[in-house]
């Protein structure tokens, strides 16, 4: 195979990975959280870039307000990394966080505390 058709079929297929997958038709909703799996330490990080350079809007998981609860980084960090996902995805941002985070189509919304998505 030749290193041009490589390249072409390399390139299909980054393209497609990059396509919002369709389901019956309709565009499958997705949300970026926290991977339980990353260390406290790196996932506070990604938590603090987010917030504070990343321009998540982190208002809501600050105490007494509708996100707040479970105060655990887990969920404040989820919450966090889907609003700058959800923000930014059409301009290029990712979920990715330094592998802190991945994309799912559960939504992990609850109670009074929403998880936007954005189509």
């Amino acid at each position: 195979m030749s290193s041009t058709l490589l390249l072409w079929i390399l390139l299909a297929l980054m393209f497609l990975a990059q396509t919002p997958q369709r389901c019956g038709g309709q565009l499958e909703e997705e949300w970026c959280i926290a991977d339980e799996q990353t260390p406290d330490e790196e996932l506070q990080m990604a938590l603090n870039w987010a917030c504070q350079v990343g321009g998540a809007d982190c208002s809501k998981i600050q105490e007494n307000q509708a996100c707040y609860l479970p105060n655990t980084l887990q969920h404040h960090a989820s919450y966090a990394f889907n609003n700058y996902y959800q923000k930014l995805k059409q301009q290029g941002g990712t979920c990715y966080f330094n592998a802190a985070a991945f994309v799912t189509a559960l939504d992990p919304s609850h109670n009074s505390c929403k998880f936007e998505y954005l189509p």
